[in-house]
């Protein structure tokens, strides 16, 4: 399965690219795409309709400001969609966040910190392990070299 990135506008991407970068490091295909949920909303529509026909088994989604990105998708498929706030300039990212994080009930979106592009990708890397006994070894050996990088830290 693979994981598709969405964005709001190509501003995102230099956040977003962490995602892809995390992605990369476990194996892990993924297509990224710059979706606006207000300025192309037939794409958006038909982007997010077609993603479980084209193999695709999470979004993640980052926008800023409204940030309606994510929640959109949400109605659109029921795959799991995680969603990265961006920072923004009068608010700091807090608007993108709290747009975010208050879906209704019935369309969950799993939200990280803002800026949290790297963590979306591990996120969705763990759903699609449910399901995939070598990715979940890979996950596991990341874990693992991250707790020996704490054990093996000195000041």
């Amino acid at each position: 399965m693979k994981v598709s990135i969405i964005m709001g506008s190509t501003s995102d991407y230099e956040v977003m690219s962490g995602a892809e970068q995390m992605l990369k490091q476990f194996g892990v295909g993924y297509e990224t795409r710059v979706i606006s949920a207000h300025r192309t909303p037939d794409l958006m529509f038909e982007y997010s309709k077609s993603l479980k026909d084209r193999g695709f088994g999470v979004v993640i989604a980052g926008a800023g400001g409204a940030a309606h990105l994510a929640g959109v998708a949400a109605g659109l498929t029921t795959l799991p969609v995680i969603a990265v706030p961006m920072a923004t300039k009068n608010l700091g990212g807090l608007d993108s966040l709290l747009s975010m994080v208050q879906m209704p009930t019935g369309i969950p979106v799993a939200t990280v910190a803002i800026g949290g592009a790297k963590n979306a990708a591990i996120l969705a890397v763990e759903i699609l392990a449910l399901g995939d006994k070598a990715l979940s070894d890979r996950l596991d050996d990341y874990r693992r070299e991250q707790a020996d990088k704490i054990r093996n830290t000195t000041v």
